[in-house]
């Protein structure tokens, strides 16, 4: 298929997915003409991809996973030491962003409280 259908069947944009080309995550091939041309699973593909980008994966991550992906629709992953390791670290990288983020709403908890008492009563 040509990117104008899987841009059509993604709701992703022609852009967006000559991006990914260039970031490794798809592999289309070239016709006579030049044009890009995409497999069957491509949709499939471009799903896992934005799926595994939600969850907070970077295009490296996805590029690094991409030799561990099987065929199967529910596990697109395989489990192995490095994929593991992958999104374990992500994990964790989230879990630290978290904890920042508890300890800034905090301060800011503090901080409102202290300015709310300086103010006039009835406001």
């Amino acid at each position: 298929m040509l990117i104008g259908e899987l841009a059509r069947r993604t709701a992703v944009s022609t852009r967006l997915l000559r991006y990914y080309e260039e970031q490794g995550l798809l592999q289309p091939e070239r016709d006579a003409l030049g044009y890009r041309s995409y497999a069957d699973d491509a949709p499939e593909r471009v799903g896992h991809i934005r799926d595994m980008l939600a969850a907070g994966l970077s295009t490296e991550d996805i590029r690094s996973l991409l030799p561990c992906a099987t065929d199967h629709v529910k596990k697109w992953i395989q489990s192995c030491d490095e994929s593991l390791g992958i999104v374990e670290s992500r994990h964790s990288d989230l879990d630290n962003k978290i904890a920042a983020l508890e300890r800034q709403r905090a301060l800011l908890s503090v901080k409102r409280a202290l300015i709310r008492e300086g103010m006039p009563a009835g406001r």
